[in-house]
């Protein structure tokens, strides 16, 4: 019902604590220095939508408190504003810590886990899914041939060999970024050089 509404992402590893309130709750005019007018939050921005909550494992404790605080209520209050202002948002969270590890060893608030997590998906990391990596090779090898103006390249069957072995700590981004220097300083069309792609590991 929601899937022609507002999609708001958030990438709360690149919001600082002192901006946190003002992102997501929004802020009046003259509430801080440089508020020099009105802002609507994600929240309000997300409302009859969904809102996209990444890296909500980075959240220290008090901003926690303050995030389930909105979800319990389903209201936010703009800083600087004596008035509250009611939201109606489909939350999706993401995390690539162990949440319920945090949650154990008390750094992250239970309640919240439990508001967070009434469906939970886990995406397996890419090393445990190693079928996929030559789908998302060919598809970045796509994406930055187009970008580059480099079309039509390959991966020599040795490499993706190399490729499916390794263990990719840094999972679709370290690959993402592998394909991309791969085409980049790969000489011809062919990757025939492991290391361009997995470094030495």
């Amino acid at each position: 019902n929601r899937k022609s509404n507002a999609f708001i992402s958030v990438d709360l590893g690149a919001i600082t604590e002192t901006l946190f309130e003002s992102e997501l709750f929004g802020h009046v005019k003259g509430a801080f220095t440089d508020a020099r007018q009105d802002k609507a939050g994600r929240f309000e921005i997300a409302s009859g939508g969904t809102i996209f909550l990444d890296e909500v494992g980075n959240l220290t404790l008090p901003l926690q408190a303050k995030l389930l605080t909105v979800l319990q209520q389903r209201v936010i209050q703009p800083v600087g504003s004596g008035k509250t202002i009611a939201v109606d948002v489909r939350l999706i969270s993401a995390t690539n810590l162990s949440i319920h590890e945090m949650t154990a060893g008390r750094k992250f608030r239970q309640d919240l886990l439990y508001r967070l997590n009434t469906v939970e998906l886990r995406i397996p990391s890419l090393r445990e899914r190693s079928e996929d990596i030559p789908l998302l090779a060919d598809h970045f090898l796509h994406v930055y041939g187009k970008k580059y103006k480099r079309l039509g390249m390959k991966i020599d069957k040795a490499v993706m060999i190399k490729m499916k072995k390794y263990h990719w700590p840094g999972n679709i981004r370290e690959l993402q970024h592998a394909i991309e220097r791969a085409v980049i300083l790969n000489e011809d069309r062919i990757i025939r050089n492991a290391e361009l792609v997995v470094g030495s590991n």
